[in-house]
């Protein structure tokens, strides 16, 4: 009978000892459940936000196509009208050095095939101006305009400064344009990832 007893005592030492570790292994599978459970929650959270991020560039990428597409439109336009208004001004303005100029001629109105040079630029340049709904060329007309009334009298070619004008505004848009070139590839590069 006392081996028995021992036996079962020893028994039931060994199963409790087993209970007691299968307690502790239970307790440290739930801590770590809770534990993976609050990762994953996270988780959900940080892709929910970078789906968002990701939709939101998405928009704001295709706006910026979109964007860039009509820019450039218009500015293709532009630098076709300031094409035009430079020829013209080169063809026409090829003897107005050689002119002497006064105040009187100014005041007067247009008396020379330059004058007429000068209104048809003047004209096309407001012309885009309106159309595109450009305030950069509606500046540039008011400009040329200025000149046109008073360039004249200092005796120097009275289209050189609008030639110049002319120039720094094709040299503005072209940097324009590369700027938003750039913008665009950088979206079309994020699009594609």
């Amino acid at each position: 009978y006392d081996m028995l007893k021992q036996s079962l005592s020893d028994q039931l030492k060994a199963d409790n000892k087993d209970l007691e570790d299968e307690k502790a292994n239970k307790a440290a599978a739930e801590e770590a459940k809770a534990t993976a459970e609050g990762d994953l929650k996270e988780t959900l959270a940080d892709l929910a936000a970078s789906k968002k991020a990701l939709e939101t560039a998405r928009t704001s990428c295709m706006q910026s196509a979109a964007d860039h597409e009509e820019s450039m439109a218009s500015r293709s336009e532009e630098l076709k009208a300031l094409a035009q208004a430079k020829k013209i001004l080169e063809e026409t303005s090829a003897g107005a050095v050689s002119q002497s100029y006064s105040m009187l001629q100014v005041g007067s109105g247009m008396r020379s095939r330059a004058d007429l040079a000068r209104s048809e630029v003047l004209t096309m340049v407001k012309r885009l101006a309106k159309q595109q709904h450009s305030a950069a060329l509606a500046q540039l007309a008011s400009k040329i305009a200025a000149l046109a009334r008073f360039g004249a009298t200092s005796g120097d070619d009275p289209f050189a400064k609008v030639k110049g004008l002319i120039v720094d505004m094709i040299s503005k848009l072209q940097r324009q344009l590369a700027d938003e070139t750039t913008e665009k590839a950088y979206c079309d590069e994020q699009m594609s990832k």
